[in-house]
């Protein structure tokens, strides 16, 4: 039982990140109906922004908590900003001149630009991983081992903070998207552009702004993994761009809490397949199931069936 509760905190944890990585796919196909094929790659170089500062700052375990704070927090400020001048871009070159293109245009495009991001960052910082010493350590036990092959449970601080980081932002975006003008102008997009222009919305800037969105959560995204893991490398954005991308069609491309909940189904797929079977096969085991939900549910589990407008 033990190491099913460690295991179950570990896939919520790696959940998460995908979640946070997944709901930039989601809200980009909910209003053009495209995939940003680069996404993945912004969330790497979020990783790679946090890194340099981090370094640049002097960040290590051993510092105040004072300090720990507001240099955590000059890095996601910093991150945020560059990955969302990234996000902003790939809008304006790849998907805004060629909105009224074929649908593969824009998608093919996208690519491109992940392409020439992920070479970009392998040759400026070598294609060897970079380490990171943790800088956030400790934890809470759950559950005591009693000796022998007994599991300790512990929670970690790290875990804790990706974890309630992830459900604060679902929280936020949710409320954003019900409550607020820019949250309507988005609705209205997604429904009719042609008609949100007609009333008055800004297209254009609706759109470029929810690229930044997703970029900015994507940035966040990264920070958490390299606080969580210490390592990365330029490849990791194809990685975790792919199953983040799985993710948002397992829970309802379109949807936010089914972005959310389709991170969280795959990386407890992934933890709880590596626990108790083979690691080998766990991205063979996600995307099985995957298959198998889209066959019975085409829409995904909490996605809406197009509507097609005439």
């Amino acid at each position: 039982m033990e190491y099913f509760l460690q295991q179950l905190i570990n896939g919520l944890t790696l959940g998460s990140i995908y979640g946070l990585i997944a709901i930039g796919y989601t809200m980009v196909y909910g209003i053009i109906g495209m995939i940003n094929f680069a996404h993945g790659d912004i969330f790497m170089v979020g990783a790679f922004i946090a890194l340099m500062v981090i370094l640049a700052l002097g960040l290590t375990a051993s510092a105040g908590l004072a300090f720990m704070l507001l240099a955590l927090f000059i890095v996601l400020v910093v991150a945020m900003v560059f990955t969302s001048v990234w996000g902003w871009t790939v809008e304006r070159l790849a998907y805004r001149p060629l909105r009224g293109s074929f649908r593969l245009a824009p998608l093919i495009t996208a690519i491109g630009m992940s392409i020439v991001l992920q070479n970009f960052v392998q040759v400026s910082q070598g294609a060897r991983v970079k380490p990171l010493q943790p800088i956030i350590s400790g934890g809470v036990k759950l559950s005591e081992g009693d000796g022998g092959n007994s599991i300790v449970v512990q929670l970690s601080y790290m875990q804790m903070i990706i974890i309630v980081t992830t459900v604060v932002l679902m929280a936020g975006f949710s409320l954003l998207i019900a409550k607020t003008t820019l949250g309507r102008a988005q609705r209205a997009c997604e429904q009719d552009q042609k008609m949100a222009a007609l009333l008055g919305v800004n297209v254009d800037r609706t759109i470029s702004l929810t690229f930044i969105m997703g970029a900015a959560l994507a940035s966040v995204a990264g920070l958490m993994f390299l606080l969580y893991y210490g390592v990365i490398d330029f490849y990791i954005g194809f990685l975790a761009g792919v199953k983040a991308f799985t993710a948002a069609v397992l829970g309802g491309i379109g949807s936010l809490p089914g972005a959310m909940l389709g991170g969280l189904l795959i990386g407890l797929i992934e933890t709880f397949w590596s626990g108790y079977f083979t690691v080998e096969y766990k991205d063979v085991a996600a995307f099985s199931i995957l298959a198998i939900v889209l066959i019975f549910l085409p829409s995904g589990l909490l996605g809406r069936p197009d509507v097609e407008k005439v």
